[in-house]
């Protein structure tokens, strides 16, 4: 067979435009994950310069910083057309702290929480995700979508000042994670000022990245951006919280594991869907209305249990968490179409 004049060019700048569109996310996320970590260690020095408390600097500036991928992912991809990325990433990353988080960290250690303090923390994430997903049934997630969200996320952290301020325990709790991320940073102000900016220049630099090598991916696949936001985004830009999480739970602390995806799942919906469909409004997916915000709803209920505790989260729950967003991403891979369509 003659093989054409020029194919195998042709063939060699396609296999180096896919290696390329590989680097992009993968380097994306390495620079998400260095600059949210720069950006909080010197936002926590620059606070505590300001005098503010460990337990205010924890709830914002911590907290924050590890929802910071989540928000700079959803808001380029909002502002660059990709809204099926921008809505996949949130709904995505909250099945993702769920059942393969907690999942990998109650494997390491069950939890057996407080469960007086878990049970306030019932009505903020259940109430919070029922009201997510009722804005998502509009079809767009608009300007009012957000302002309601943004609301709702004030009166959130209001609620939990209260509620820490009253609990030494807690605020010890603040104070020993400051301790940890101050470790190796020198507390020289126009240190931690050059540290914060190089952090947020570098969460826009890497999510610029990702967005562009995850639009491209979906486009050589042939799936929806909804799809890769949803499963490769999703797994992404929760490494921060899967790292934490294990970590804490290896170290014999396993609810500050719960902890994360509780305070993860309502900064995703309420903080980042808030400001990014403030900024620009997001159509929601058809598969997304379809399919994933009732999974999405199907993993908080299936936590709240642990948060009222009515049952300890041991292994053989957590493995279930695992297989079944195992379950969930294969679910993605074969098509949520033609799996609804032969069901």
């Amino acid at each position: 067979m003659r093989v054409p004049a020029g194919s195998g060019a042709l063939e060699s700048t396609g296999g180096l435009n896919s290696m390329m569109m590989y680097l992009q996310v993968i380097g994306g996320f390495v620079i998400l994950v260095v600059a949210a970590e720069a950006m909080v260690r010197g936002a926590v020095i620059l606070a505590e310069k300001m005098g503010i408390s460990a337990m205010v600097i924890g709830m914002t500036v911590v907290a924050f910083g590890t929802s910071a991928p989540e928000l700079m992912v959803s808001l380029q991809a909002g502002l660059n057309g990709s809204t099926g990325l921008a809505i996949g990433n949130i709904v995505g990353s909250n099945i993702a702290n769920v059942w393969l988080i907690l999942g990998a960290s109650c494997l390491v250690t069950p939890i057996l929480g407080r469960p007086d303090a878990m049970k306030r923390d019932v009505v903020l994430l259940m109430g919070g995700s029922i009201l997510f997903t009722g804005l998502c049934l509009e079809g767009t997630l608009a300007n009012v979508a957000g302002m309601v969200l943004l609301v709702v996320f004030g009166t959130f952290l209001g609620v939990s000042y209260f509620r820490e301020k009253a609990d030494p325990e807690l605020q010890k709790e603040h104070q020993e994670e400051l301790e940890e991320l101050e470790k190796g940073m020198p507390k020289s102000v126009p240190i931690a000022l050059v540290a914060t900016l190089v952090g947020v220049a570098g969460l826009a630099f890497g999510a610029d990245m990702l967005v562009d090598g995850g639009s491209e991916i979906a486009r050589s696949f042939g799936v929806s951006e909804e799809v890769i936001g949803l499963t490769l985004f999703a797994f992404g830009t929760s490494l921060p919280e899967l790292a934490a999480s294990v970590v804490a739970a290896y170290r014999g602390h396993p609810d500050v594991a719960i902890g994360n995806v509780v305070g993860s799942n309502i900064f995703n919906m309420m903080l980042v869907g808030g400001i990014v469909s403030l900024v620009i409004p997001i159509p929601v997916p058809q598969q997304v209305l379809d399919f994933d915000i009732w999974v999405m709803l199907v993993a908080t209920a299936m936590l709240l249990p642990v948060l009222m505790g009515w049952m300890k989260l041991d292994r053989k729950y957590a493995f279930l968490f695992f297989v079944i967003y195992l379950g969930y991403v294969g679910a993605q891979a074969y098509g949520v179409d033609r799996l609804m369509a032969s069901i």
